[in-house]
């Protein structure tokens, strides 16, 4: 027997809707911030910093509503 717990054995690895969801908003606004960037357009990278903050807000309030890894509207699908 281990003497460490499920949750840390398994953590989940981030797999739910909110986590992808935080990701992919954050995602796109780096790549629209690196356009900015490359382009010298600095009031664009400062809109895409602001997305990024809004993705990172969006998956903890998801989280919050559930649909983190240990919420209860996220089922995980089986490991094969």
């Amino acid at each position: 027997m281990s003497e460490y717990s499920e949750d840390i054995v398994n953590p989940g690895h981030g797999s739910s809707p909110a986590a992808w969801t935080s990701v992919t908003i954050i995602l796109i606004a780096f790549v629209i911030g690196a356009v900015f960037f490359v382009g010298g357009i600095p009031t664009g990278v400062l809109v895409a910093a602001i997305i990024a903050a809004v993705g990172v807000i969006v998956g903890i309030v998801m989280a919050k509503m559930g649909y983190g890894v240990h919420g209860p509207k996220f089922t995980p699908k089986p490991r094969h």
